[in-house]
């Protein structure tokens, strides 16, 4: 295991930005921005009071869940956090996610397995309280794009993306929530393709299964997602929330009330936290002047002020002022949030007591206090999720090959290529070759002047032997160069096969490859290797290796 400081990765590729540096090691610089530090027991102390203390509609919630939970199939742990909910000392650790492909990047995983650690963790540190781990599902998101196809290391150790063919009409790629899109039977075709490039183990039958069980003609991507969450993820007690159903958008309709009659108050609120925040720093996300979208004629659009009332983005439709809110009244369901107004419904709904959040999200909450301030909603603390690259055996034998550090790896790796390549060229065949032909030569010419008192004539064979010498050793030494050059290029293929490896399309691993790849690998007891591996409080990036 190797821990490496946020600050050596810190880079746009990285998605590592100097707010959330800051917000890890230096948090005295951005407390101003967040409702307390995370690593303060004071805090966490008197959030559990105010989350505790307020009144939300739990036995609503509770139903809601315990409703999706068991059409889920998940387990009996599940549906026994999802009861706790209806005590007030139960608090909830959340994060949340787009329903990816195959769970989309390991990154998904890496919060997940965070915020069931996280829960487990405040359980022993406050027993008086009780804290169940939730699965926000982002199912209502339209971007097909984002989450229909992943990425592997196939058979050959290239990196590959499969992507699924989806349906859409005239180009159209707004499909709705894509939560609740349907596969065809192109992910067939894709199971098919999959089969041929990964690298077949003892393990490829079991998991393709488990795979193919899950992402099937007929699934949803949400239900799909939650499929194979909950078999990898089995007995762990995580409760998976679809906030686009009737009873969530009814306990919600307040909130997008407030924001449809009080058009431009929480964009300025943003606009002006971000202004302050871009003294010293990058406002992540923008707001929009309505932060809505409405589900309409099978796609999702935002919602936008217009001269009448409102009108629909990329649409003609539009609304009076009161045709908007009487249709939120009578249909809740067609509305959703955007990133600006997902975290107050969020934690308007939950007693949230932490958000386990990836370097985006928490560069982001920092523009969203006065929002919670505006919304009379407790801020949760913003936990930072785990951040991981696996090393695998064969590539640290690499690493190990030419003294190298992962960290060598960071940054253009053409800089590293050539640093190798001094290294192999420290064996100097020029100097070597010239030495030795120096040397021949020099012995031979001595014996010019005694070959003469003998016999004038040997002078001519001396020379000639010479001569022949002298082309074998260039013949030599161009079979050597050829060699050091084979051996140079071998040497940086391999410096490219680890490159690619830690950091694919020049981003860290686990924002691009897929779990599939190691299951496929290691066997489905990866999972549970992995979950006992990860570490959750060094708050550095973790290097772990793969034995």
């Amino acid at each position: 295991m190797n821990y490496i400081p946020y600050t050596e990765l810190q880079s746009d590729d990285t998605g590592f930005t100097r707010l959330f540096t800051d917000y890890i090691s230096n948090f005295s610089l951005v407390k101003k921005y967040y409702s307390g530090d995370f690593r303060d027991e004071n805090h966490w102390k008197s959030s559990l009071d105010a989350v505790t203390k307020r009144t939300i509609d739990r036995s609503s919630l509770v139903q809601v869940l315990i409703n999706q939970n068991r059409d889920y199939h998940c387990g009996v742990k599940t549906l026994a956090n999802i009861d706790l909910l209806l005590n007030e000392n139960t608090v909830a650790v959340i994060t949340g996610q787009q329903v990816g492909l195959f769970s989309g990047p390991l990154y998904t995983l890496y919060k997940t397995l965070t915020t069931l650690k996280l829960a487990e963790s405040l359980a022993q540190q406050y027993p008086e309280y009780n804290f169940v781990p939730v699965f926000w599902l982002e199912g209502e998101d339209h971007d097909i794009e984002e989450v229909s196809s992943f990425t592997l290391f196939n058979a050959s150790n290239e990196l590959i993306r499969i992507q699924y063919e989806y349906e859409s009409k005239a180009g159209n790629k707004n499909l709705g929530a894509v939560g609740e899109v349907f596969f065809n039977e192109s992910i067939e075709g894709l199971f098919s393709n999959l089969k041929q490039s990964l690298l077949p183990t003892e393990y490829s039958p079991k998991v393709i299964e488990l795979f193919a069980t899950a992402y099937q003609k007929g699934m949803t991507f949400g239900r799909a997602f939650i499929h194979l969450f909950s078999v990898l993820l089995e007995d762990s007690g995580l409760i998976f929330f679809d906030p686009h159903n009737q009873t969530t958008k009814e306990i919600l309709a307040p909130i997008f009330e407030q924001e449809l009659k009080n058009t431009s108050h929480t964009c300025q609120l943003v606009i002006n936290q971000s202004e302050i925040i871009e003294q010293q720093y990058h406002a992540q996300v923008k707001p929009r002047s309505v932060n809505l979208f409405l589900f309409h004629n099978n796609g999702r659009f935002a919602i936008e002020p217009h001269p009448d009332g409102f009108s629909l983005k990329g649409t003609r439709k539009t609304f009076s002022n009161d045709e908007i809110i009487s249709l939120l009244h009578s249909d809740p369901n067609l509305f959703s949030p955007n990133v600006i107004l997902r975290p107050i419904c969020q934690d308007y709904l939950f007693p949230t007591i932490a958000y386990v959040a990836g370097p985006s999200e928490i560069a982001y909450f920092a523009q969203f206090k006065p929002l919670y301030e505006h919304f009379k909603i407790p801020m949760p603390i913003i936990y930072p999720r785990a951040s991981v690259t696996l090393l695998e055996e064969r590539i640290q034998k690499i690493i190990d090959k030419f003294d190298l550090r992962f960290e060598d790896f960071i940054g253009d790796i053409e800089i590293l290529k050539g640093r190798v390549a001094d290294k192999i060229a420290d064996f100097k065949i020029n100097e070597l070759f010239s030495n030795t032909s120096g040397t021949i030569s020099e012995s031979l010419t001595s014996l010019k002047d005694g070959l003469e008192l003998i016999d004038p004539t040997l002078v001519a064979a001396m020379e000639n032997t010479l001569s022949r010498i002298q082309n074998s050793l260039n013949a030599l030494k161009e079979k050597t160069s050829a060699a050091q050059k084979r051996q140079h290029d071998i040497s940086l293929r391999q410096l490219d096969k680890v490159s690619v490896n830690i950091f694919p399309h020049s981003k860290l691993q686990e924002r691009e490859i897929n779990l599939i790849y190691y299951l496929n690998k290691y066997g489905l007891e990866f999972l549970r290797w992995l979950r006992v591996e990860l570490v959750i409080d060094k708050y550095m990036h973790q290097v772990i290796n793969i034995e």
